[in-house]
Formats: C-alpha cells, structure tokens, sequence
C-alpha cells in the first residue's frame, strides 16, 4: 500500500509496476504426507529465476498456515529463494481462536518426535523440488513454529541453518543440541515473558555444551510475537507487534542467510 500511495500522481504507472512486481512470484498449495497424515503446505517462488536455487521452509504459528504466513513465504520467495510453508497440524486442521490454538500446540510440544517427524516431512518436499538447491536449505519459524526448526535441527536435519523468530527454546533433552548440522539464529524479544531469561540462559548453555555455532540478538522493548501486525500492540498481554523488532529480524535474518547461503 505504501507503494502505491508514493504514486498517486501516477496511478497508471503505479498499477503496472504492481502488476509486473507480482507476476513472477507463483505460490500453490502442495498436498503430501508423514505417515498416513495427509499435510497441506504452501509454495511460493520467482518463476523468472533460472535454474535451483536455496530453499527456506517456513513453519507456521499456532495458528497454522494462514494468509501471515503465506505473505512470509511470498517475501522469500520475492528475495530469490524457493519458499515452502510447511504444515505441521494437518490438511484441513486450522485452529480458529486461541484455545483451538493451544489445543493443536500442545500435541506437538508433548511430542517432540511427532514434531521432528511432521518438520521432517515438510522439509523433504522442499527438498525434491526441482527449483530446489538441495545442498543449500534452512527453515525459519515464528513462535510455535520457533520451536520447532529447532527441534528440526536438533534431529540431526541437513540443513544449513534454522532462524526461529520468538519462538520457544526449551526442548525435553538438550543433549540432542549435539546433533545439530547448521547454525542457528535466534530472534527474541528482550521481553518475552512467554519466554523468560531462566529459559534463554538454559538455552545458551545447551547451544554452548554443543559446540553449536549459534547466535542470539534480544530486541529491547518486544515481547512474543513481534514480528505479526494481528497481535496487537498492548505489551502488557504478553504478545504485541513492534515494527522496529520486525524490520531489525528480518534483516538479521537476510544476514544469517547471506552468510550460510553466500548471497545477498
């Protein structure tokens, strides 16, 4: 909208260059399985890129895959990666409110395999895609999904790096940090307090113990979920949007990248 509102004095032009922008990004959903689980994720990327290039999987809110994390997708997909959104929950398994959110969460994070396995699955569609470089992969998630690109990585997963935006950082056994592959970035808020210090330092010290190749950049005054506009803006609940934060880890972000990937 910004862009657009910059030419009002041109809307013709305005309309073109929107027009051509979008073109090249392509997205569909793409049905696949783990187990006898039928997932439902989401592609995005520029089919005016020639040949493969990286790929970034992309693992939802508790709130599933929903237009948020599509527009995550489209992003990447615009920076010249191959997106893939991944499914964690299931085809057709969309919480609406937050206590159908919880519900869907809690299986996961009682079930850290089950976890793995469903990141497992959605990481291997990204794999075999053929716009894909295989050899140059990471997967980013926000809050539940924070959690779970590092309980990927903790699997022993081949993937260059895992980026977790306020997600959780605790995991049931932090000896598994051993099998760790890539690099991990984690973006927190410095005030989180659904992720308190207690469980960053607990974190550290498991990245640490590992011998991981880790980092970790707190921005001051966010809390949980910083990064999505729908969470509001009263800190006082906890969960709130802070556009600063959101801007700075998106750029960390496209650092980490330019670092494992060796693009920009």
């Amino acid at each position: 909208m910004k862009i657009l509102r910059s030419f009002l004095l041109a809307p013709i032009f305005a309309l073109a260059f929107s027009t051509v922008a979008q073109a090249a990004i392509q997205t569909q959903v793409v049905e696949y399985k783990q187990g006898n689980t039928v997932l439902e994720g989401y592609l995005a990327y520029d089919d005016e890129i020639q040949g493969r290039r990286p790929g970034v999987m992309v693992v939802h809110e508790w709130t599933g895959i929903n237009p948020y994390i599509q527009q995550r997708a489209q992003q990447l997909a615009k920076l010249g990666y191959v997106a893939f959104a991944a499914d964690i929950y299931g085809k057709g398994i969309r919480p609406k409110n937050p206590q159908e959110a919880a519900a869907q969460a809690k299986i996961y994070r009682s079930n850290r395999q089950l976890m793995r396995d469903r990141a497992l699955a959605g990481l291997q569609v990204l794999q075999k895609n053929s716009l894909t470089d295989a050899q140059r992969i990471a997967a980013i998630g926000y809050c539940f999904g924070g959690g779970t690109v590092l309980e990927l990585a903790r699997s022993g997963a081949n993937v260059a790096g895992v980026v977790s935006f306020h997600g959780n950082l605790d995991t049931p056994d932090s000896s598994d940090a051993k099998n760790i592959k890539g690099k991990v970035l984690v973006l927190h808020g410095a005030e989180d307090p659904l992720v308190p210090p207690e469980q960053v330092l607990g974190f550290a010290e498991e990245m640490g113990n590992a011998g991981v190749d880790w980092q970790l950049m707190a921005y001051g005054g966010a809390v949980h979920s910083f990064t999505n506009p729908e969470a509001g803006s009263d800190k006082s609940q906890g969960v709130a949007y802070n556009q600063l934060a959101d801007r700075r880890s998106w750029q960390d972000m496209r650092q980490f990248f330019a670092e494992i990937f060796g693009v920009r």
